[in-house]
C-alpha cells in the first residue's frame, strides 16, 4: 500500500514504522530500500522497541532480548543501506547483500523513552522519535536527558520529532465529547496531558508547548472516532499546522 502512495507521492518526506526487534534485518533492510527507491524525497525510518510478551512470544522472539536485537537490527539494516556486505552473528547472517539501494539514503529515528533508550537514540539515530505518552512536564524532562546524551557524542539532530494522538472537529465541544470518553475509558493508557483534543485553535495551544520544549515536528494519529470525524480531524490538521508555524 505504501509503495503504491509514494508512486502518486511528491518530494515531501515519506516514512514508515518498525518495530526492529520483531523483524529480520534483511528482510527489513530490503523494504527500505525499495520503498527508499520509490520516494521522490527523503525517506524516514521509524524504529520501536515493542512491548508485551504474547506479542514477542508469538514471533518467536524473546522479550528480555528485545534491546540488543534493535541496535543488531538497527546496525545490519543501516550497512545494507550502504551497499556494504554484512556478517552478524547473532542473526546468522552470512555475505548478505541488498538491492535496490535508496538513492538518497535515510534517516533512521530512534523511538526512545527510558534514559538508555534515549542515549541509544543519541547514539545510533539521526535523531530520537519521542513517544506519545509524553506530557509537556515529562517531554522536558527527557529532552534535557536527549540533548545531554547527544553532547557526549558530539551529535547536533536536525529535528527531533515527537508522536501525538489527536482528535480535531470544528466545535471544541464535539472534540471533547469524544476525547473525554475516551480518556475516561483508558485511550492507550495515556494521560489527558499526553494527546490533545478541540477545534484548531485549542489543539495549536496544546501542542505548540512541545516546540518550545525543543521538538520540531508532531507527527499525528487520530484517535478512534467514526471514520467521517476522523477523516475531517485530519483535514482540519492542516489548519492546526498553520497556527503553528504562525507562531
Amino acid at each position: 500500500m505504501l509503495a503504491a502512495v509514494l508512486g502518486e507521492w511528491d518530494a515531501r518526506p515519506a516514512g514508515c514504522l518498525f518495530l526492529v526487534p520483531l523483524w529480520h534485518p534483511v528482510l527489513m533492510a530490503e523494504q527500505i530500500g525499495t520503498l527508499a527507491a520509490i520516494a521522490q524525497g527523503p525517506f524516514i525510518v521509524q524504529t520501536g522497541l515493542g512491548g508485551g510478551s504474547g506479542q514477542f512470544a508469538a514471533m518467536g522472539v524473546n522479550l528480555r532480548d528485545r534491546g540488543p536485537l534493535l541496535e543488531e537490527g538497527i546496525t545490519v539494516a543501516s550497512a545494507l543501506l550502504r551497499g556494504e556486505t554484512v556478517d552478524s552473528e547473532r542473526w546468522g547472517i552470512r555475505g548478505a547483500r541488498i538491492a535496490p539501494l535508496p538513492p538518497q539514503g535515510v534517516e533512521w529515528w530512534v523511538g526512545a523513552g527510558v534514559p538508555v533508550a534515549l542515549e541509544r537514540a543519541a547514539r545510533m539515530g539521526d535523531c530520537w522519535y519521542a513517544n506519545a505518552d509524553l506530557t509537556t512536564t515529562t517531554a522536558a524532562v527527557a529532552m534535557a536527558r536527549y540533548r545531554e546524551a547527544c553532547a557526549l557524542y558530539d551529535r547536533d539532530p536536525v529535528r527531533i520529532p515527537i508522536r501525538k494522538d489527536v482528535f480535531i472537529a470544528e466545535r471544541a465541544a464535539d472534540a471533547e465529547k469524544v476525547g473525554d470518553a475516551l480518556i475516561a475509558a483508558g485511550y492507550r493508557g495515556l494521560e489527558r496531558g499526553a494527546v490533545a483534543y478541540g477545534d484548531p485553535d485549542s489543539v495549536a495551544e496544546q501542542l505548540a508547548p512541545f516546540g518550545e520544549i525543543g521538538f520540531t515536528d508532531i507527527i499525528i494519529r487520530t484517535m478512534a472516532a467514526p471514520p467521517d470525524a476522523a477523516v475531517r480531524s485530519v483535514e482540519l490538521a492542516g489548519e492546526v499546522r498553520e497556527r503553528l508555524q504562525a507562531g
